[in-house]
């Protein structure tokens, strides 16, 4: 079914109503505006768990979600991502950073925020890292859809079917209204150097977001962008600017098609891919060099979808295949919990699809964050020094430093 620009960008509109709720201080809402980043969360009871049970997500006194193990202790790890980092659908100790302090016998610090992409959960690296929350070892956690939200200036025109269920408003129950696609931060490349800039959110005020209900100024503002005319070509809209496509692919150094709308959409996907690949490799790069400068180390860690898990263990390609690449040839440090599911999944005798749903209920159940707590394990002991307190084998910790 065709579209127009008009027609696909005028579906994100927002409501009065809706705004009103999620600026509104005594509401339950998911999340809180942040002028720079949209939005950061807060903590809110959903029922999204396990069975369709009630999750509790509180936070620390940093902002944090708040740690249940060793929170006495200095804390060394900070974690930084979207709502794989975060951990939604859980509850406070069913967190995979929870499970991995739990183990190694010290704090686990989790800073993520669902709905970022890589670019957003690096400001927050930044914004976190200049306060008293700051640690030596930063984790910068990567999941599939990330690498598209830091070139998305508004994340909602990419999922439009959601800016309905923000309109209405009338059946959020009291479980929490989440409202988190407002504007934010993000990476734009240059059309003209092939560089990439980093761009400030477009509506850092509160009463700004009241412009996003007026389709005519939402047309206008957002009709554009490039990864607006991507969408738009995936979408088979009638009136994609295929010059302003083509003038993208010649800056990524990617062929085109644009002889059919079937040929049009596939040409907007990888153009899109590929730029959102591109745009994670700018952002590992600089959170490289803003640790490296600031005395600290990072470390990647690879989360995915359970589409992705399944994939993978069927034996088809990967879509991050460049990005992984990118990451081995500058020799960053990194664990690619990818690999760990098709190993892991080696040792079962079922399906694919039933092998991720033992660990996946859109995100990762506790059962998936166990998972990923020890599938990341012995990289995180291998990185720490000194070793933690599990893990001292030579010089143990002495009863008296643990049981006070």
């Amino acid at each position: 079914m065709s579209t127009t620009t008009r027609d696909y960008i005028s579906r994100a509109v927002f409501s009065r109503e809706g705004i009103d709720r999620f600026l509104d201080p005594n509401a339950h809402n998911w999340g809180t505006f942040d002028a720079t980043l949209g939005y950061v969360r807060q903590p809110s009871i959903q029922q999204n768990g396990v069975d369709r049970s009630f999750t509790v997500r509180r936070d620390g006194p940093l902002g944090e979600r708040l740690m249940l193990n060793y929170p006495d202790r200095p804390c060394r790890i900070n974690t930084y991502g979207n709502s794989f980092t975060q951990c939604d659908q859980v509850s406070d100790g069913e967190t995979w950073q929870e499970y991995l302090a739990a183990h190694i016998g010290e704090p686990v610090r989790n800073f993520g925020v669902g709905g970022y992409g890589v670019y957003q959960a690096y400001r927050r690296m930044l914004r976190e890292e200049a306060t008293d929350a700051s640690a030596e070892y930063v984790i910068l956690n990567v999941w599939s859809d990330d690498h598209y939200r830091s070139i998305y200036s508004w994340r909602l025109l990419h999922m439009p079917g959601y800016g309905e269920m923000l309109r209405d408003t009338a059946s959020v129950s009291d479980s929490g209204y989440m409202f988190h696609t407002n504007p934010w931060v993000h990476l734009r490349m240059n059309l003209d150097t092939g560089e990439f800039e980093e761009h400030e959110n477009r509506y850092p005020t509160p009463e700004s977001l009241y412009q996003l209900c007026d389709a005519d100024h939402i047309v206008e503002a957002f009709k554009d962008d490039v990864e607006v005319q991507a969408r738009l070509a995936m979408q088979g809209a009638t009136d994609v600017q295929i010059g302003l496509l083509q003038r993208f692919a010649d800056a990524l150094g990617l062929p085109t098609d644009f002889s059919s709308s079937e040929t049009t959409a596939r040409t907007g996907d990888a153009l899109l891919t590929a730029y959102a690949l591109r745009s994670t490799m700018v952002v590992v790069e600089r959170a490289r060099e803003f640790a490296a400068s600031s005395g600290k180390e990072l470390m990647v860690l690879l989360s995915f979808m359970s589409s992705d898990v399944s994939n993978a263990c069927h034996g088809r390609p990967r879509f991050d295949q460049p990005f992984v690449d990118y990451l081995e040839e500058r020799e960053f440090l990194f664990v690619d919990s990818l690999r760990k599911h098709v190993e892991d999944y080696s040792q079962f005798r079922c399906t694919p699809e039933e092998y991720a749903a033992r660990q996946y209920i859109g995100h990762y159940a506790p059962t998936g964050n166990h998972f990923f707590a020890f599938a990341v394990k012995d990289e995180v002991v291998d990185w720490l020094d000194p070793k933690p307190p599990a893990y001292r084998f030579e010089n143990p910790p002495r009863p008296a430093e643990l049981l006070q």
